[in-house]
């Protein structure tokens, strides 16, 4: 692939990459940077591309690749991860007070899943990746993905059912 296809590519890419890249990193100015370096990397290996219909599952992944060493440099250098749960991105300011409630609920449930659960319900149900393609962006098998989708789904079922119950003292 050119550097001009990869280009084009990019542009069309560029608010799935960073909205991925919230995911994993929960801050914007993080994000900023994935995304950028993202950018810069496969414009450095666009040669490595020889069928432009995988194009955004290869960004994907060197994302997501991106991200896991900048952890693992992070652990070495400090001990500690560097994620920052304090800043996620609000709903748009088009939807009703009953929508953006309901999509602060469901962002809050879905961001306490572990990191790899919220990666795969990401990949899989807002980018519509399928089950292998969301398996080799994330180096695991597709069973991993499907086990992982199916405990964050558990997951968000009991917190969706423990959220409906009344709280102590309160009538039904």
């Amino acid at each position: 692939m050119s550097p001009a296809d990869l280009r084009s590519e990019l542009s069309q890419c560029l608010s799935r990459l960073w909205r991925y890249a919230m995911v994993l990193s929960r801050k914007h100015d993080v994000a900023d940077d994935l995304v950028q370096s993202t950018c810069v990397r496969a414009l450095e290996r666009c040669a490595q591309v020889k069928d432009s219909t995988g194009t955004d599952r290869w960004l994907f992944s060197i994302l997501h690749s991106i991200w896991v060493n900048e952890l693992r440099a992070q652990h070495v250098r400090q001990g500690q991860g560097f994620a920052d749960v304090s800043e996620t991105e609000t709903p748009a300011d088009t939807l009703s007070f009953e929508e953006r409630h309901w999509h602060t609920q469901v962002m809050q449930r879905v961001n306490r899943l572990p990191e790899a659960q919220r990666n795969a319900v990401f990949l899989v149900y807002v980018e519509g990746f399928t089950y292998q393609e969301a398996a080799m962006t994330l180096s695991v098998p597709a069973g991993t993905i499907m086990s992982r989708l199916a405990t964050a789904r558990l997951t968000l079922a009991k917190d969706a059912d423990l959220a409906t119950q009344p709280q102590q003292g309160e009538k039904k």
